[in-house]
């Protein structure tokens, strides 16, 4: 009795889908600590400037690393996204793109309501511009724009 292996290649949309999530999963890793660092690296450079992150609502000050941490939390939603629109969006970059910038938007907000002083307001502003001009194009960019 001889055996015989038959070994299937995998199909050309598991092939082409897998590729697909390799490059986003190797943007994300690349994007992430660099949104991180930009971002904390920004945060200590306003601090040393003398804007002071105190929040006057909960009485408390924003730590250097709470940014880092933030930063990292939300850019690693971000990829989640990502992923999820390239799993089942016929159109994932623009459809990433449309929902990263809303939320960005979205983002803007909060800072106007804690009652913090003006220069507190603007720099979390920025610090929360600061990552979304690095993970956006990054994401988008790394993803497909049109179905297959």
């Amino acid at each position: 009795m001889t055996g015989t292996t038959h070994t299937t290649d995998p199909a050309p949309d598991q092939v082409r889908r897998a590729h697909r999530f390799r490059r986003l999963a190797g943007a994300a890793l690349l994007a992430t600590p660099v949104a991180v660092a930009a971002t904390t690296t920004a945060a200590a450079l306003a601090r040393a400037a003398g804007v002071d992150f105190a929040i006057p609502d909960g009485g408390e000050y924003i730590p250097l690393p709470g940014f880092g941490v933030l930063t990292g939390v939300f850019s690693l939603l971000g990829v989640v996204i990502a992923a999820a629109l390239l799993r089942w969006s016929a159109h994932p970059a623009r459809r990433f793109l449309w929902t990263a910038v809303t939320l960005t938007a979205i983002s803007l907000v909060p800072p106007f309501l804690v009652g913090a002083a003006p220069t507190t307001v603007l720099t979390l502003l920025v610090l929360h511009l600061i990552p979304a001009a690095v993970m956006i194009p990054t994401l988008t960019r790394a993803l497909p724009t049109r179905p297959d």
